[in-house]
């Protein structure tokens, strides 16, 4: 084995209009700059004439090797009118994360984080009420609480967005936040944020729906987990997790399971975005998983 250049992965994605070729001249590419394929995932839509690639590749270490590797693979890109990222497998986004008066998204994220099992850096927390800064401060991240009111919205809105930009925040994770976020935000974070919800709605709302859910004898719990756009728990869906039940289970055993999938489907949809397996387009998403 070679010390001296030790071997390592690079993640390459790619958005572009569908053609003949394209996995063709890209895997040629690497080839060419000695790159061993680990993993390859493409979809090609046909209806919407869109192409979607993530690979991941492993080669001989080398000084400045990602920036050598992009501006190899620019002349191509442009040949293909490619969207695309090149960087280091593991790469770590930096993430805000908001939460109200539940925990448990937020403490999965957290608990998935310090253990790695997430390639996110947390770097904030915000919440509009108090109850967890103890959990925020145990775990050594910053937590800024910031109330919202009618009259107050706008101001905390503000806020928010100097904590984005103070902390480089790639990534704004709603961990059942319990606050509609104005259109305005909505679009200023599209593509970056991502919120987590049961999935009774459109049907059962308000402050109890497994209640509701319960009094209507439902057979099934889940949650969706979306990109957040300008309609409310509407936006592209990236993961959704879905669990039987039964007529033996209380209001509060379903509410129980409805944490369950809450936590599951963020959790995945964080990992996948963070890893760079999502693709959004339209009111869609690809997920290369």
């Amino acid at each position: 084995m070679d010390t001296t250049h030790p071997e390592v992965e690079h993640v390459l994605t790619i958005s572009c209009p569908e053609r003949p070729g394209i996995v063709h001249a890209v895997t040629g590419f690497l080839l060419e700059q000695g790159r061993d394929i680990v993993e390859l995932k493409h979809f090609g839509d046909r209806r919407a004439g869109q192409f979607f690639m993530r690979i991941d590749v492993a080669g001989a270490a080398a000084d400045q090797l990602t920036a050598s590797m992009c501006a190899a693979f620019t002349p191509l890109a442009d040949e293909y009118g490619m969207s695309w990222t090149l960087e280091p497998k593991g790469t770590k986004r930096r993430v805000l994360i908001m939460v109200s008066k539940f925990d448990h998204c937020l403490n999965d994220l957290l608990h998935r984080a310090r253990l790695g099992e997430l390639p996110i850096d947390v770097v904030a927390v915000v919440s509009n009420h108090l109850d967890h800064q103890s959990l925020a401060q145990w775990h050594k991240i910053p937590f800024f609480h910031v109330p919202v009111t009618a009259d107050t919205k706008p101001a905390a809105e503000a806020k928010l967005l100097e904590l984005i930009d103070e902390f480089d925040v790639e990534l704004v994770v709603l961990a059942r936040y319990m606050q509609v976020l104005s259109d305005d935000l909505s679009q200023k974070l599209s593509g970056k944020t991502i919120n987590i919800h049961h999935s009774f709605l459109p049907s059962f709302k308000g402050a109890k729906p497994y209640h509701q859910a319960w009094d209507r004898g439902v057979k099934t719990v889940g949650a969706t987990a979306h990109y957040v756009n300008a309609e409310l728990d509407e936006g592209p869906i990236i993961s959704q997790q879905v669990q039987d039940v039964d007529h033996t289970y209380s209001p509060e055993d379903l509410v129980a399971a409805g944490r369950d999938t809450e936590c599951k489907a963020l959790s995945n949809a964080v990992k996948w975005h963070c890893e760079g397996r999502v693709f959004l387009y339209g009111n869609r998403t690809v997920v290369l998983r």
